[in-house]
């Protein structure tokens, strides 16, 4: 790579390494709980624990990330990605220092309460933030370091937590988002947010230092296309009737599109096991493979997701992502639907006792969940929303998967109870198919494609100031032109007036 390339390279790396460092420690927040829990239930606890309080304090992080998803939006937009940045990583460092020398659950439960809060921020940050700072060459790459860092976080919390103790384990995670907040000061703002508040020099000063001056096709195209869906705004008054404003919104393409696409994704990531290894792995593990080492197979399985999410961040940027997904779907499928048969013929009364048929399975299941259908989400999620609605969008889009997590985890043991394993996973089979139906339908070809190339392709063709200048010259009442934010057909001069 040559001197000229390297510099903006290494830019967007640092920028990215200021996002994963608090997304590191967002995940020893999620493997927190299995080093403080057993600590607090024993009877050696100095702050001994009922089952109503253990619950809360497990169930406070992902409850309280809900609310956490609603701020992100206001801040973001008001404030801009790299404050907003800024402010979430305060309640994470506090949350870890709140763990230091707690005297009462209530300043536990307040603790898991802060890192929730600025989790759920962060979740819809993180994705958008990485998506607008890197070349579209290298995004895929540098998003698929988000579910990297998450699997980290939760190994590390678990590998520092089986040395130290439960305070001691906070003390060093709380350096995690301190060193992100330093390291975000010496970042950037976003240009994309720079650009929709008009600041066009600052948008090109801050482009071409994260870019280069190779790029500068991307930098024009999404200036122009700005411009003009501010003259189409300014033009149709839609500041003065937000309820139309709001209606027309969600009839855009590229707006219901992108959100519904998530949607499916973000069940995806529920479903396809991940979600629920990390919960019920005795469970699983203790039904797929009865007469296993169970504390053996979950380090297994953790130390294989650790390796598949680091080798996603290679082939994810080498292959296309529809190709990914569909192919590693429906390994994910075809792996649920044989663990079903499997468990079904055992349960039928098939004599077969070796191990390395059912562990297979699980680690086939285990290594499509690490390598796409968790981190390729989370990279579509920083490509396919549109600059104006980024925001917005993935709210909606996290707080469907927020409430899906919580179906999962909450109904997962009465169905393994009702169910049993095998009915549950063809359950989830089928699940995971039609939402591998909508993507289909729905999901572009987005590698190496500039973010306003995606947004031009859902919204059906692009936006440009010169079409729209060209119209207002033909029309005598501009006006009914320009309150279509082009999910229209391409301009043709010909037409008849």
């Amino acid at each position: 790579m040559s001197n000229k390339k390297r510099g903006p390279f290494l830019k967007q790396c640092f920028v990215t390494a200021a996002v994963c460092c608090n997304i590191i420690g967002q995940g020893g927040g999620f493997g927190y709980p299995a080093i403080l829990l057993p600590r607090l239930t024993s009877k050696e606890s100095e702050i001994p624990l009922t089952k109503l309080q253990e619950s809360w304090v497990a169930g406070m992080l992902p409850l309280s990330m809900l609310a956490g998803f609603f701020l992100a939006t206001p801040l973001m937009e008001r404030f801009g990605r790299k404050a907003t940045h800024l402010i979430l990583t305060l309640p994470s460092i506090i949350g870890w220092v709140m763990f230091l020398a707690p005297t009462t659950v209530t300043e536990v439960i307040i603790g898991r309460m802060l890192q929730g809060i600025s989790g759920g921020v962060l979740n819809t940050l993180r994705s958008v933030l990485i998506g607008e700072y890197t070349s579209p060459k290298n995004r895929g790459a540098f998003l698929a370091t988000v579910s990297f860092s998450q699997a980290f976080g939760i190994f590390f919390v678990h590998l520092i937590g089986s040395m130290f103790s439960w305070q001691k384990t906070a003390l060093i995670c709380v350096f995690l988002p301190f060193l992100s907040l330093i390291m975000t000061i010496y970042t950037p703002e976003s240009p994309s947010w720079l650009l929709t508040k008009g600041r066009i020099d600052e948008c090109r000063e801050v482009f071409r230092w994260l870019r280069g001056d190779e790029e500068d096709e991307e930098l024009e195209d999404m200036i122009q296309a700005r411009l003009a869906f501010e003259k189409c705004t300014v033009e149709d008054g839609q500041n003065v009737n937000k309820l139309r404003n709001i209606v027309q919104t969600v009839q855009k393409k590229e707006f219901y599109k992108p959100i519904i696409l998530m949607i499916h994704a973000n069940i995806i990531i529920q479903f396809c096991g991940g979600t629920t290894m990390a919960a019920f792995a005795t469970v699983i593990i203790g039904k797929l493979m009865a007469e296993a080492d169970i504390a053996f197979w979950m380090v297994f399985l953790d130390t294989q997701r650790l390796v598949a999410n680091f080798l996603a961040v290679y082939v994810i940027n080498k292959v296309k992502r529809r190709t990914m997904m569909f192919s590693m779907g429906g390994l994910c499928v075809l792996s649920h639907i044989a663990i079903a048969c499997y468990v079904l013929l055992r349960l039928k009364g098939w004599s077969y006792s070796s191990l390395w048929l059912p562990a297979l399975l699980i680690n086939v299941q285990y290594f499509t969940v690490a390598v796409a259908m968790v981190p390729l989400p989370n990279i579509i999620s920083g490509e396919v929303f549109p600059l104006e609605y980024r925001s917005i969008a993935g709210t909606i889009s996290l707080s469907a998967g927020g409430i899906f997590t919580f179906i999962v985890l909450k109904t997962f043991p009465e169905l393994i109870d009702s169910l049993g394993l095998h009915g549950t996973y063809f359950l989830y089979a089928v699940i995971l198919s039609l939402n591998l139906i909508g993507v289909w339908i729905l999901l572009p070809e987005t590698k190496d494609k500039t973010l306003q190339q995606i947004e031009d392709e859902f919204r059906g063709k692009a936006l440009r100031l010169d079409e729209i200048e060209a119209r207002q010259s033909l029309q005598s009442n501009p006006i009914a032109l320009y309150k279509r934010r082009v999910s229209e057909q391409p301009f043709n001069s010909t037409l008849t007036l």
